[in-house]
């Protein structure tokens, strides 16, 4: 069973077909501390053998060198990867540290041609608006992303972290295939106005660190304490001090569960976010992220588990009890906006 391929499903009415689990890359090279290229990209080939066919980067993700690495993986499999990057966070030129939002249109075309050439493909199979720029219409930022359909340089559409007021405004202008953003037992906000309005319009849900950035599988439990010093979870409210404490507490029920159907955390925790598809009445492909083959299996695994009703009954009030805030700044996500 380990080694069974999962079934794969459409992103959007006209969207790609790919595996209903994702692969979420920025970790293989960014973020998450020092990594083992090698166990990285033999991370990448399981996945394949096991039907994950979406894998998703964006150019942020180190300045690009993300999707460096990620290039000879998917020019030896391009015909069957589905590759999703983004464009938004630039660097400003007065201080390389910083990320800004830019939708502007030269920056657009700018980053499209980086990624393309970065990626070493000759076209996007999904290109998405990583964070919206409020000041730019998004009219006109999906206008300027359909002229690169048109141009033969993306295939299809997506966005990333927007409210459910600028999905139908950008739907409108030119079909969008997925909407991701963060969702797991511990990050529910988009399931108010978001999850209804990708549902009303046909669009998938592509759930990022569908597993809470690892602290829903017991990795870790306080962020300043467990991890180095270069790991960006140390900046996230959820995961350190009191913040921490209490959420680590919340676990109990997944470890219950979990213990009863001899699986991991993760698996229960991602099994959660799978069922959404059935649940919320929509297309859902998580995209959990590891460096690890033996992680992928794990993970894949997941996509096997249904939970029962009383089980989901014993997870549902996790969320509304979490201590702290997705991330220090929420303007930069949907439920800020909203």
């Amino acid at each position: 069973m380990t080694d069974a391929r999962i079934p794969t499903a459409r992103l959007g009415t006209d969207g790609p077909e790919a595996g209903v689990q994702g692969l979420g890359c920025m970790g293989m090279s960014f973020a998450y501390g020092p990594t083992d290229a090698g166990e990285a990209r033999a991370a990448l080939e399981r996945a394949l053998e096991l039907g994950v066919t979406l894998y998703d980067t964006a150019d942020a993700y180190g300045d690009g060198e993300n999707e460096r690495f990620l290039s000879p993986f998917f020019t030896a499999h391009r015909d069957e990867v589905v590759i999703a990057t983004k464009f938004a966070l630039a660097i400003p030129p007065d201080d390389p540290s910083k990320r800004i939002i830019r939708n502007d249109a030269p920056y657009i075309r700018e980053a499209a041609e980086a990624s393309l050439k970065r990626l070493g493909v000759d076209v996007i199979d999904l290109y998405y608006m990583h964070r919206r720029d409020v000041n730019v219409p998004i009219e006109e930022t999906v206008g300027t992303m359909a002229e690169l359909v048109r141009e033969g340089k993306v295939k299809h559409l997506g966005l990333s972290e927007v409210t459910a007021d600028e999905l139908r405004a950008a739907h409108a202008v030119h079909p969008i295939a997925a909407v991701q953003s963060e969702w797991s037992l511990f990050s529910r906000d988009i399931e108010a106005r978001v999850v209804p309005a990708a549902r009303d319009l046909g669009v998938a849900l592509v759930p990022y660190s569908p597993l809470g950035r690892g602290f829903l599988t017991g990795s870790f439990t306080h962020a300043e304490q467990d991890l180095t010093s270069g790991d960006f979870r140390r900046q996230h409210p959820r995961f350190t001090g009191d913040n921490a404490t209490a959420n680590a507490a919340l676990l109990e029920p997944l470890r219950a569960i979990a213990e009863a159907r001899g699986a991991t955390l993760g698996q229960i925790a991602l099994a959660w976010v799978q069922q959404r598809a059935t649940v919320a009445g929509l297309t859902v492909v998580p995209i959990p992220g590891t460096r690890k083959p033996s992680r992928v299996t794990e993970n894949v695994a997941a996509t096997r588990i249904t939970l029962s009703e009383e089980e989901l009954a014993r997870l549902e009030p996790i969320a509304a009890k979490v201590a702290g805030t997705r991330y220090a700044d929420m303007s930069f996500a949907s439920a800020g906006r909203e």
